[in-house]
């Protein structure tokens, strides 16, 4: 089988479609995830701690010069940002897909039909009930 044969086919698949929204999705829910962080949760949490401003927090380890050449810094206080972003997201996938698999061990547990009666067993009911007769 031909390799664009090949990708043709899992690319018509259904779960390539389910994948492509998801991936979607989940860049615009990051997207106001990292929002809620940086403009709701840490102006509070900053002035708890005395009036920091996270994106401001940073290591310099080299200052400008100039105009021309930035200063060189480690910017500690937005990887403390992207640690939240990243908890909360994270949270909320487990939060979803313990959802789904709650769900899931509903549908199972559900006690199947029983199933219906083979000719064999119908016809020996019907003689049955003509002997009883």
């Amino acid at each position: 089988m031909s390799v664009i044969k090949e990708f043709k086919e899992f690319a018509m698949r259904g779960n390539v479609v389910d994948l492509a929204v998801g991936i979607v999705i989940g860049g615009a829910f990051g997207k106001i995830v990292s929002s809620f962080v940086a403009d709701v949760l840490m102006p509070p949490i900053g002035l708890l701690i005395g009036g920091v401003d996270f994106a401001e927090l940073a290591f310099v380890l080299k200052e400008a010069q100039g105009e021309d050449i930035a200063a060189v810094s480690i910017n500690y206080g937005l990887f403390i940002q992207s640690i939240i972003d990243f908890i909360i997201i994270a949270f909320a996938i487990f939060m979803v897909v313990k959802a789904m698999n709650n769900m899931k061990k509903k549908k199972e547990a559900a006690p199947a039909p029983p199933p219906a009666p083979s000719t064999e067993e119908k016809l020996l009911t019907e003689i049955r009930d003509l002997l009883k007769k």
